[in-house]
This record gives structure tokens, sequence and C-alpha cells, in this order.
């Protein structure tokens, strides 16, 4: 599932769609220039089109409505704890040589836990997540959430860790596995907010008893239609895609 999820990581990128069709375009120069000028003209349309943000913004929505933001002044005392997700931290890489942390554009399911921590101190945080890349032979990111959480002044006693799991399933199904972990006591699971929909449904799958507590939006009510960025575009178009997809995936093979 892991291999799998990375091969999708590469064909949701509609950046690299543009590439193929562009390859595709000066291969048939020579033999087909009919063809060539209808590809070319393809992948131009293709990379203009993807700027425009309300189109990936309203797959993301989609996603991102389904659960809520926890109210302000939602009482705690119930909850357990926090189960935070990976995936807002940079790579091992980055963080060896500058004695700094470094998240990326998820730093919300990092940061959004300080907050819950200051409203109802006696609640742990369970972090899940192990190394995220192919090859990766670094830092965890459980390793490099500790080492953020400790320059947050968090207890070490309110922290646990689990550091080998690389997709969703495995965040629920080693999580169950820490010390100290009793998944029948209701948590609040910390993610963004587009990926909430198949974390609930995976966690819940596997026996977790949680509340959704979505992070990190991307989209707002709606998207003014002038939004315009290849930039952003092409990053939201790949979280969409490969998101919509990752959760037919987990319908299909029974894990969420």
């Amino acid at each position: 599932m892991f291999i799998a999820a990375k091969l999708l990581a590469f064909l949701t990128q509609p950046l690299a769609w543009v590439a193929l069709l562009m390859l595709a375009a000066v291969l048939y120069v020579g033999q087909r220039p009919r063809w060539s000028r209808r590809l070319g003209w393809t992948a131009i349309t293709l990379l203009l089109l993807i700027g425009w943000e309300p189109l990936p913004d309203a797959l993301l929505r989609r996603l991102e409505t389904h659960y809520p933001a926890l109210p302000g002044n939602a009482d705690l005392k119930a909850y357990a704890g926090i189960v935070v997700l990976g995936g807002a931290l940079e790579s091992a890489y980055v963080w060896t040589h500058h004695g700094q942390s470094a998240l990326n554009e998820a730093a919300e399911r990092m940061t959004e836990v300080l907050p819950l921590l200051r409203r109802q101190s006696g609640l742990r945080v369970l972090f899940t997540g192990g190394e995220g890349e192919l090859f990766g032979d670094g830092l965890s990111e459980a390793a490099r959430a500790g080492q953020f959480f400790a320059s947050q002044g968090i207890p070490p006693r309110q922290l646990l860790y689990e550091s080998a799991s690389r997709t969703t399933f495995e965040n629920a199904l080693l999580g169950k596995t820490v010390p100290g972990v009793n998944p029948a006591q209701p948590w609040l699971l910390m993610t963004s907010a587009w990926h909430m929909p198949r974390a609930i449904a995976t966690f819940s799958k596997t026996g977790w008893n949680v509340t959704p507590c979505p992070v990190d939006f991307r989209t707002g009510q709606q998207t003014p239609w002038t939004q315009y960025s290849m930039d952003k575009g092409a990053r939201k178009w790949k979280l969409a895609l490969h998101e919509w997809l990752g959760l037919l995936a987990y319908r299909i093979s029974g894990k969420a």
C-alpha cells in the first residue's frame, strides 16, 4: 500500500501529465505533425487550466466540509488525548543540520495541538508517523515530532509516539499498540481537513473511538473566480486527486 501510494503521488501530478503530452508531441513531430500539434496545444491548454484555483478548490471543499472545525468552547474533559497524524514535517534531511523545527504546509497538524493542551492540560498526545520517504533512513517523523513538541515545552509525560507507520491505515493499526493507549476511550483525531474523511473512516474501521478535529483547511466557503496561480493550482490539484483516489482505494480494499 505504501509503494502504491508513492506511485499514486506521481500519477496525480497534473504537471507530469503536461510533461508526458509535450514529450509525445516531440516524438510525433516528424511522423505525424498534425497529432504533434494537437498534443502540444492540449499540453498548453492543460497547463493554463491547472492554475485556475476554483476547480481544484471545489474538489477539496467537498472533502473539507464533511467535518467542521472543533468549536472553541468544546468540552475536552471526556477525552483521553489527541491522536496527531504525521505529514506536517519536512523530510529528515532538512532537520539534520539547522537545529530548528521544519514544518510544511500542513503545519497546523502540529501547532493546533498547543491551544488544546492549554485548554485541557491533562490531555495526552499520541503522534503516529514513521519514515515517509520511499528510501528514507533518517529520523522518523515521530522523532522529529518529539523535537518539535519538546521545543514547545510540552511535558514528556504527556507525549506518546508510534514511529513505524507509513500510511493512514498503519497509523490506525499501529497506534493501538502503543503502551498506555486504549482505543476504546474517546480520542480527538487531528489531521488536515481534506484528509479527515479517510482518516475517520479508517480509524473507526480499526476499532478506535475518535472525534474529528480537522485543521489545515485549504479552502473557504467559496473561491473567487479570479484566483489564479499555476504553482498553487498544481499543488491543489495534486492534493485533491491524491486524496479522492486514496479514499476510493481504501474503500475498495476494505480499509475504510
